[in-house]
Formats: structure tokens, sequence, C-alpha cells
């Protein structure tokens, strides 16, 4: 997973980064709503979740202190980040600030 994910963040296509974890109840309403944008905008995307219970290195390299917390990556670079259950329609708006 650290390959895929290493990947997947350098891409020229921007990748959103899902960090959840199973416990939590926000992150359960948030998953299907990640689930839609990334349907809703294909192919312009990439996308990733992270379990921040699994993959804790992770988690302390960017820092994040709350789930769900959503970070658009492009060529390596965070460029926008959110913690916190957000409407589909902002974050699609928030990822085309950055296609």
């Amino acid at each position: 997973m650290k390959k895929k994910f290493k990947k997947n963040i350098r891409s020229r296509t921007p990748t959103l980064v899902y960090f959840f974890a199973t416990w939590c109840m926000p992150c359960q309403s948030m998953r299907p709503i990640v689930e839609k944008v990334k349907e809703e905008m294909g192919e312009v995307i990439n996308s990733l979740e992270i379990d921040v219970e699994i993959k804790q290195g992770i988690v302390k390299k960017y820092k994040i202190k709350g789930v769900p917390t959503l970070i658009l990556f492009k060529n390596g670079t965070p460029l926008w980040r959110h913690t916190g259950v957000m409407p589909s329609e902002d974050i699609r708006t928030a990822i085309k600030e950055y296609i």
C-alpha cells in the first residue's frame, strides 16, 4: 500500500485521499459522499482510502488529527485539506480549483 500511496499522490492527476476509521460514525456517513464524488469526476481524479488505524505512518506524516479527513494531492504536494463531513458539491468545487 505504501508504494501505491506514493505513486498515486505523485501523479500529475490529482489524487483525493480519504482518511477514515471503521469506528467513526461521521466517516460512515462520509464514505458514500466520497464515492459519489469519485464516480461523478471519473478519470479526472484518482482516489485512495486510508484506514488511520492501519496506516499510522502515513497518518503521522500528514498530521491527521481527526477523521474523516480529505487531502487532495498532485505531484506529491498536498493542495487542499478538509476534516469533517462535507457535501459532495463542496468537495467537487474544491477539487475543480486544482484540475
